[in-house]
């Protein structure tokens, strides 16, 4: 008899390459996502008994429930913070928030452009996150290239960019907030040895990917401001609105430090804060005219609730792997078959995670394996430092495989057959460089 095991591993992997050819297929990821997620859990649902001991009639609803709400409440904090941080940086958009830093970044050259935005990705999302500043930078990308295809090599480099800077920083990533929170890599340490890595992760895909952009670029139509100016906001009033929405995103992960509150409470309050705001320089301009279209209230309407259904489905999908062992035990298999060369492990986590969520991949590795005094294995050794590093970066080499990728596919109708053809080669070239910089710098100079 097939056991449930693989039949749910089945489900999950048809699902996945219905994801993959959404082009060819035409049907919206997010409904092959939620079938995923439906079709995994009640696979398991036919024998939990093999994967819960001690199970009776009489406590196995109460039990199954508490696993799923176990495994949705962390799924809600992930769709909160990303509704949240879509809501924020809509606001400021609509309002004309980011129109000064549109005429900062202006430029007639599609390169220099080009370079002009990944690093200020890159940097941008070790301060904030990777998720949100993929969303910040793609707001200001339409701004500035109005020619789609263009704007699909920008946008796949942004999420490069968004990765590879969020992997050296502690609160750059999800996964790397885990290891820090867990204790096994420090701030500093993170920072001093991955920094150089991530950085050439990110130049090499833009040094391959620019020869796709030549010549300059179209010139925005002046009366593209138009729709901003109609609200009759100052100068001073966009200034504020930029910084309560982008400053209190870089707020967020100093709330959380001083709280113990999770990220998604955070964004909550810039939210709410932002809202009041708007809420005043309506009033002050507009009185108590209810259908002003850029109000908070509407704009949460326009909010791609495609994207977060997927992120719903996906993330509960995983959640069932996680549960019946699927990634503990491929783990524990990846060691086996690498005898233990940490840098083929991390490695091919790092592959892993551009196919699977990277935070059930983390946490399972922090589950599997100890910290010890000396060695690898101690607080910033290469083990922990290049799961940091591996499992961030490694999330570029397909679109699904991060937070970034997913917002930025929905927001620019990305499909992953395009950037499989065209982006992940340049991203994997640029993974496998960043770890042989990291063993340059960890066997020479370290």
């Amino acid at each position: 008899m097939v056991s449930l095991t693989l039949l749910i591993v089945v489900v999950f992997v048809i699902g996945y390459l219905c994801i993959a050819l959404e082009g060819f297929t035409k049907i919206n990821k997010a409904a092959i996502a939620l079938l995923m997620f439906v079709g995994c859990w009640t696979l398991f649902m036919i024998n939990p008994g093999e994967y819960i001991a001690g199970l009776t009639p009489e406590t196995t609803a109460s039990t199954i429930a508490g696993i799923i709400d176990h495994h949705l409440g962390g799924t809600a904090e992930t769709l909160f913070f990303l509704m949240g941080a879509m809501t924020i940086v809509e606001v400021v958009d609509k309002n004309g928030g980011f129109n000064f830093v549109r005429d900062i970044l202006q430029t007639r050259g599609k390169r220099t452009l080009l370079w002009r935005i990944v690093f200020i990705t890159f940097f941008l999302s070790a301060i904030l996150d990777n998720l949100t500043t993929s969303i910040v930078m793609i707001m200001v990308l339409r701004k500035l290239v109005p020619n789609h295809k263009d704007r699909m090599i920008y946008a796949s480099l942004v999420i490069i960019a968004a990765n590879s800077g969020g992997a050296f920083s502690p609160i750059g990533d999800v996964t790397t907030i885990m290891l820090w929170n867990k204790g096994v890599i420090t701030a500093a340490g993170v920072m001093e040895e991955i920094f150089i890595p991530s950085l050439v992760s990110m130049i090499i895909p833009t040094l391959l990917l620019q020869r796709s952009l030549k010549g300059e670029l179209a010139l925005v139509d002046s009366n593209m401001a138009t729709d901003y100016e109609v609200l009759d906001f100052s100068k001073i009033q966009r200034k504020i609105i930029f910084a309560l929405g982008v400053g209190g995103l870089i707020f967020v992960p100093i709330f959380k430090s001083i709280t113990h509150l999770p990220p998604f409470v955070g964004i909550l309050l810039v939210l709410g804060v932002l809202w009041t705001a708007t809420e005043i320089f309506y009033r002050a301009e507009h009185g108590d005219n209810e259908g002003i279209k850029h109000r908070v209230a509407n704009l949460i309407a326009h909010i791609e609730m495609s994207t977060i259904l997927f992120f719903l489905g996906i993330l509960m999908a995983v959640a069932c792997l996680e549960e019946i062992k699927v990634l503990e035990n491929l783990g524990i298999w990846l060691n086996d078959v690498s005898a233990g060369n940490h840098f083929i492990v991390t490695g091919l986590i790092g592959v892993l995670s551009s196919i699977v969520d990277n935070v059930p991949l983390v946490a399972g590795c922090m589950g599997m394996y100890t910290v010890t005094p000396t060695g690898d294995m101690a607080v910033d050794g290469i083990f922990w430092q290049l799961l940091a590093y591996c499992a961030g970066v490694g999330g570029s080499i397909l679109i699904i495989g991060s937070a970034a990728g997913v917002v930025v596919m929905g927001l620019e109708k990305i499909s992953f057959g395009w950037y499989l053809k065209r982006v992940a080669g340049a991203a994997f070239v640029g993974y496998l460089a960043g770890i042989l910089c990291y063993w340059v710098i960890r066997t020479y100079l370290w």
